[in-house]
């Protein structure tokens, strides 16, 4: 994604982040947290008025970015970068070139895009073969896979294997790269993502971190950010920007020709604290 250099956002809406971040233009310090690599996924499908994309909204007692929308996605496990993960598509080499990093750390990138929208709402981006139709996950043992993806009971890799599945990564395609501002107690490293919605699947919502979750038409949903209704962190209003702007669900889900590192950093505004959004 590009065209992001020097846009600001005001924080007036985000008042947890707003104190940090003016306590940090006042000059206090503490100590910088250590980036935690993240994986999120844009999952798009085609309406009636265009792209729609797949969003939760995060239960208002999480510690991090509480009550906001957001894609399906979280925090990279370890055990994402397992050797011999079932694998199909472009590999992890291939992968690290394009996004500048090595060839596992760019597996556990891509891996943990594959888990958590699995777990976050129901999807899995995996085949008997590399080509083939997708799993089917209906059955309600799927549910307890779910589970025990998220309790860290079982890795990718196992589930995979003991499923016959291989992951395809030639079903996501990379769109931007941000790290959380050097002043939030909670920072990630995290690649956006984008993968088409597959037939045959549902995208459900079922997780404990969301207590809303549905198929969002973007123009609306920027309808309600500008209105104070629906509250979202800037890479995310950019992401869906992005997807509101597009002829179709198809036009998103190609790979991003620049990939730069995006930090906001805090700076003045009209209104108080404020993002400003640089390319690194």
């Amino acid at each position: 994604m590009t065209g992001t250099v020097n846009r600001r956002f005001s924080l007036t809406t985000t008042p947890g982040i707003s104190d940090a971040a003016s306590r940090w233009l006042a000059g206090e310090r503490w100590d910088e947290a250590p980036p935690r690599r993240a994986s999120t996924v844009m999952l798009l499908r085609d309406g009636d008025a265009g792209p729609e994309v797949f969003m939760l909204r995060r239960v208002s007692g999480m510690e991090f970015a509480p009550s906001m929308m957001v894609f399906p996605g979280g925090g990279v496990d370890e055990r994402d970068g397992e050797t011999g993960l079932p694998w199909a598509g472009p590999a992890p080499a291939e992968w690290a070139v394009r996004l500048g990093c090595s060839p596992a750390e760019a597996q556990m990138y891509v891996a943990a895009a594959i888990r958590e929208v699995f777990e976050e709402c129901g999807v899995l981006l995996a085949s008997p073969s590399a080509s083939g139709p997708l799993a089917r996950v209906d059955d309600p043992g799927w549910r307890d896979i779910r589970l025990a993806l998220v309790d860290r009971r079982l890795s990718l890799a196992d589930v995979l294997h003991d499923r016959g599945l291989v992951l395809r990564s030639d079903l996501i395609v990379a769109k931007a790269h941000w790290l959380t501002p050097v002043f939030e107690p909670r920072r990630y490293d995290t690649w956006f993502f984008a993968a088409l919605m597959p037939p045959f699947q549902v995208a459900d919502g079922e997780t404990t971190e969301a207590d809303h979750a549905d198929w969002f038409v973007p123009s609306e949903l920027l309808s309600a950010y500008a209105a104070g209704s629906a509250l979202m962190l800037p890479p995310t209003v950019i992401c869906v920007e992005e997807i509101r702007d597009a002829p179709s669900a198809a036009a998103v889900v190609v790979h991003s020709d620049e990939l730069p590192l995006i930090m906001p950093e805090v700076v003045d505004g009209p209104d108080g604290a404020a993002m400003e959004i640089v390319e690194r």
